[in-house]
């Protein structure tokens, strides 16, 4: 079976799930806040944590930006996005805070630009988030960067999928189903498509979730996920767009902990008798035991 290397982990195949706590822009632009969400992720057990890296005005419309509306950080959509940003003096402080509480970072990149800045803190991969699956110039330049590469595929197309696997090749690609709303209703989740795309693409498969509670994100993990992607936050009640479909401290410590007694119940295939029911079979069976 197909597997990548990210950093230290091996993904795929026979591996342990590789979890990766999003803490996306649910920093709210505050370092400290970022590293609060780190040593939750650490703290929880996760491989990796992952930011977003946008360059405002390539990514937004003058238009949009000058679009009314208030947050913490002014009266327009741009002061928000703006304000949201982490620059290079933030992400250093972020590479040296990962390196010391032994994680991984990464970042999705939005942008051709934004690539190059996270480029120069040599991330272990990439992620294409599933609003850039069909930007062919930014997968051409991601890819170029000879990173492995994880790409969510929220709302695509299977043919959209297809086109930007070719894009990609399937060399160090990690492919996410995923639900694009936020927080995601359960009946729109369609867990099966993951065996799906395992089978179209023979690439490591993971799940994106989006949803606000757990079993979901479990059964991706029996159904065959391979990388699991949450939204981490200190509190779900906090401003900021993306805080109401993350999980709490409590939430994303309870996911790796159930994703890891999955994983050790999934055993193996073959039925046979298990050592340690010999004794119940002899107290229980009245006949062949």
């Amino acid at each position: 079976m197909a597997e990548v290397r990210i950093g230290n982990y091996l993904v795929g195949g026979e591996h342990p799930c590789f979890v990766v706590a999003e803490i996306g822009i649910n920093h709210n632009g505050d370092l400290e806040m970022a590293k609060r969400l780190i040593s939750v992720a650490v703290a929880a057990g996760c491989q990796a944590v992952k930011f977003q890296k946008r360059t405002v005005e390539v990514v937004y419309s003058r238009e949009e930006l000058a679009r009314p509306r208030e947050s913490p950080f002014g009266e327009t959509n741009g002061d928000l996005k703006r304000g949201l940003e982490f620059g290079e003096q933030q992400y250093r402080a972020i590479v040296r805070y990962c390196q010391e509480v032994n994680i991984l970072w990464f970042a999705s990149c939005w942008d051709e630009g934004s690539v190059d800045f996270i480029d120069q803190f040599d991330p272990p991969a990439y992620k294409i988030a599933s609003a850039s699956l069909t930007d062919d110039n930014l997968l051409r330049h991601t890819r170029a960067k000879g990173k492995p590469i994880i790409l969510s595929t929220g709302m695509s197309t299977l043919e959209q999928i297809d086109h930007a696997v070719e894009m990609l090749g399937k060399e160090d690609l990690v492919v996410l189903h995923a639900c694009s709303t936020y927080p995601a209703p359960y009946n729109e989740l369609n867990l099966r498509v993951i065996g799906s795309l395992r089978d179209r693409y023979r690439v490591p498969v993971g799940y994106s979730g989006h949803e606000t509670g757990l079993p979901s994100t479990i059964a991706a993990v029996a159904l065959g996920a391979k990388v699991v992607e949450r939204h981490i936050t200190l509190d779900r009640a906090m401003w900021g767009t993306d805080q109401a479909a993350s999980l709490e401290p409590n939430g994303i410590t309870r996911l790796v902990r159930d994703i890891r007694l999955v994983e050790t119940a999934m055993g193996e295939a073959a039925k046979k008798l298990i050592p340690s029911e010999v004794p119940i079979m002899r107290k229980l069976r009245r006949v062949g035991a």
